[in-house]
């Protein structure tokens, strides 16, 4: 690893000679680049040829559409289906596919694609986007990457399709099934069929499941995709039993799993108790109905935005636990947002580790280490901070009550898109609030300090002394 990290720096300051100016690292890049597709979107949807009356949309709008389409969260102040023509679907659906995949992965495919040199800093960047720990065979992931999303962006529009089209038509029905899988797949939450997303469907077990397949399938991350697939083949090859298949595979993949259907079902079971007899969400429905949105409604809180039952309905006990299954989100290196569900596992494990007096914090009998915990403890302290200051300067601007403030607020900067009707009513400080929890919770509120920074981080070169201070 040490070889290979040197490799990478000796190149980067080959390619750096002669340039006078000092280029930006990929941390401030990835940032920058998500900035440039939000201005561009909004130019595009401010145009005519966007709205649905083919007149200029407000500036305003523009851009918390494009903000809202990239950073894939699905908050929206005027309804996709009837502000927009079909181009400016087009383009929000473009904005939602690149957010999702992320400007970075997508901008290197079509070097490739156009027979461009990918350098070794555009491998470093790539790299730093999907926080992988190496630049071997990056190209190669890319490729892999593409291609399981458009299988399962495709196997999507297939089962929507079977609902949609007898009952729109082929050419609505075709184009509702390739928006929602899209959006779905890539946690958007966004759609084209009505002003009341899943809710005119949540007695249909097949769209409600296909829904809930592409929002975990786009949560779990690529590196746990091809860690079951590669497995998978494996086990069908030596011709082991499908039961030690979870056995083989990495730690990461066995704790992403586990916690996804830890989360996902601790969630659906609050729901349905809390909400079983309220009149406004489940209490009127039949007890499988109960149980199908109960499990909708926690898998929609790890950043999909969808929603089968009003949110404004929700008892606020039940609010408030959405907005900490918003907060954590999905887990690492998808489509999801959120501090993801390994950080706060981290947290969690390192504070049972020091209760119970160890010096290490393992699972799987592999160790944390303590850049990673520091990493994960930075990542909830930064983004609990900054969500809750978003939180407060919105109750404020807007005289809304402080539930309906943290579900909105929660909602943005975990990427999530759920609102409690809450969005379309903001004044305009408060669309810019929510604009810029959008825009800090799909890259990070820590990636703002490094983007903003004049100088490199360095390591302390001084070693100070302990000092004597007292905490708890």
């Amino acid at each position: 690893m040490k070889n290979n990290s040197s490799y990478i720096n000796k190149t980067l300051i080959k390619e750096e000679k002669g340039k006078k100016k000092r280029q930006l690292t990929s941390s401030q890049i990835i940032p920058l680049g998500f900035l440039a597709i939000i201005i561009i979107g909004t130019v595009l949807l401010w145009l005519p040829i966007s709205s649905a009356d083919g007149v200029h949309t407000s500036l305003l709008t523009a851009l918390f559409t494009a903000t809202t389409s990239t950073c894939v969260t699905g908050l929206v102040v005027v309804d996709t289906y009837a502000n927009w023509s079909f181009f400016g679907q087009v383009v929000i659906l473009a904005l939602i596919q690149i957010g999702g995949m992320g400007i970075v992965s997508i901008s290197t495919i079509m070097m490739v694609v156009l027979h461009k040199k990918v350098s070794i800093r555009d491998r470093v960047l790539i790299r730093d986007s999907f926080n992988l720990d190496t630049i071997q065979g990056l190209i190669k992931f890319l490729f892999k990457v593409f291609k399981g999303v458009f299988i399962v962006e495709a196997i999507g529009t297939i089962c929507y399709a079977i609902d949609f089209i007898p009952r729109y038509g082929i050419l609505r029905g075709l184009w509702y099934s390739i928006f929602n899988s899209i959006s779905a797949f890539c946690n958007a939450g966004m759609d084209v069929i009505g002003p009341n997303s899943m809710m005119d469907f949540n007695k249909s077990p097949l769209l409600l499941n296909t829904t809930m397949m592409l929002i975990i399938l786009g949560g779990l991350g690529y590196i746990v995709w091809f860690d079951i697939l590669d497995n998978f083949v494996l086990t069908i090859k030596k011709r082991r039993r499908l039961s030690q298949t979870f056995n083989h595979l990495a730690e990461h993949s066995k704790l992403v799993i586990k916690l996804t259907i830890g989360f996902i079902l601790s969630g659906a079971v609050l729901v349905f108790i809390l909400e079983f007899n309220n009149p406004d969400t489940l209490g009127k429905m039949q007890l499988g109905d109960k149980i199908l949105n109960s499990l909708f409604q926690s898998v929609t809180l790890r950043t999909a935005g969808f929603a089968s039952i009003p949110q404004e309905g929700l008892k606020e006990v039940t609010a408030f636990i959405g907005c900490i299954f918003m907060f954590i989100g999905g887990s690492p290196m998808g489509t999801a947002g959120g501090i993801k569900t390994v950080t706060i596992f981290v947290i969690f494990l390192t504070t049972t580790s020091f209760v119970r007096n160890r010096r290490e914090v393992t699972v799987y009998g592999r160790t944390f280490s303590n850049e990673l915990v520091r990493k994960a403890m930075s990542i909830f302290t930064v983004s609990l901070v900054v969500t809750l200051i978003l939180t407060i300067l919105l109750a404020v601007t807007n005289n809304v009550s402080m539930i309906d403030a943290m579900y909105e607020i929660f909602s943005a900067t975990g990427t999530v898109g759920v609102s409690r009707g809450l969005t379309s009513k903001l004044n305009g400080v408060g669309r810019i609030i929510v604009i810029i929890s959008m825009y800090l919770g799909r890259i990070g509120p820590i990636s703002i300090g490094v983007l903003l920074s004049a100088t490199n981080y360095k390591e302390n070169e001084i070693k100070h002394a302990n000092g004597r201070f007292l905490v708890g």
